[in-house]
């Protein structure tokens, strides 16, 4: 087997977050579930953004979040995903290669527009979803290189992607790709929603040994697995998935791997301002260290020192030096 060329290669939605700050009653008064994401169709979209105070907009999209944070520590990475041409196609398409990350998949001429994330920041910090998937639901399969995916140490996929049909006929192409060449499946599950539409999809996929690092937080691995017990739940996983990730909120992370076992506590942090990203960040800081070969309590460590960077202003990218912050917590 080859040197990887590319660290980490990710397929995800390719999303512009659109925020703005809100008070409880607002999220009451629009009927949205607080802290959740739910799917919108284009009429609920534009009825959302007319309720919307002052936003600001930002590229997001949970996989491309992660890979700007791997950018950010230094690594190689690549981005696929599916955006129309149109304005908010265009500011996605900027920003994802100004972080260094290579994007190349062609923008789609035709309806639907480019997929954007409205959400609603409470003072408490909590971030509630309303995305309309748009032209990322499109992803073909003929739009991945495989020998690009072949040359990554690491693909990295969304599981929010795994719910309209193209995109994910695609990630089982590019699963198959990997795995031919002998690298790892790292996979996201996203949020409990998703596993209650395509849990037995997922459960297969474990079962077949085709993921080798799953990313969770506690309320998806019961979700998944359908175990209460926190411990009894990963040992659950642990068996079927050489490395598994749980992140726990305020109570830090756990992962088991290969037998090992690690948990590190949340990074202190002044105000959790916007919760948007922590996730994905987390997985960053962990990926970051996997392919560095560090050790399994050092991948928690960075995730943890990524999420708390992210928690600490508006918006799901990094905007604090990571490199810096990593060398100043961890030496």
């Amino acid at each position: 087997m080859t040197a990887p060329a590319t660290d980490v290669i990710a397929i995800g939605n390719a999303i512009v977050d659109v925020m703005a700050p809100a008070q409880d009653a607002d999220i009451a008064r629009l009927g949205l579930a607080k802290g959740g994401m739910t799917l919108v169709d284009a009429v609920r979209a534009r009825e959302l953004y007319d309720a919307m105070g002052p936003a600001r907009e930002i590229s997001g999209g949970s996989a491309a979040n992660t890979l700007a944070g791997l950018a950010a520590l230094g690594a190689t990475c690549g981005f696929i995903g599916q955006v129309a041409q149109d304005q908010l196609g265009e500011v996605f398409a900027h920003d994802i290669r100004a972080g260094g990350i290579a994007f190349a998949t062609p923008a789609r001429e035709s309806e639907p527009p480019t997929a954007r994330c409205l959400i609603f920041v409470t003072p408490d910090g909590q971030r509630t979803m309303n995305t309309f998937l748009g032209a990322s639901q499109f992803l073909p399969a003929e739009a991945l290189d495989e020998t690009v995916i072949a040359d990554a140490a690491v693909l990295y996929l969304e599981g929010y992607l795994w719910d309209p049909e193209e995109p994910r006929k695609a990630m089982r192409r590019a699963i198959a790709a990997a795995r031919t060449a002998g690298r790892k499946v790292a996979f996201t599950l996203s949020d409990a929603f998703v596993i209650a539409r395509h849990g037995d999809d997922f459960r297969a996929l474990i079962e077949a040994g085709q993921i080798d690092i799953l990313f969770a937080n506690e309320h998806e691995l019961a979700a998944l697995t359908g175990i209460a017990d926190f411990h009894e739940g990963i040992a659950s996983l642990a068996a079927k998935v050489p490395t598994v990730v749980v992140t726990r909120s305020e109570q830090g992370a756990h992962a088991v791997s290969g037998g090992e076992q690690a948990h590190v506590p949340a990074e202190p942090i002044e105000q959790v301002v916007d919760t948007t990203g922590a996730g994905d960040l987390f997985a960053a800081g962990f990926l970051f260290g996997h392919v560095r070969g560090r050790s399994l309590e050092d991948c928690l460590r960075l995730g943890a020192i990524c999420a708390a960077e992210v928690i600490s202003h508006y918006g799901a990218r990094p905007e604090a030096d990571l490199k810096e912050l990593v060398a100043a917590r961890m030496g």
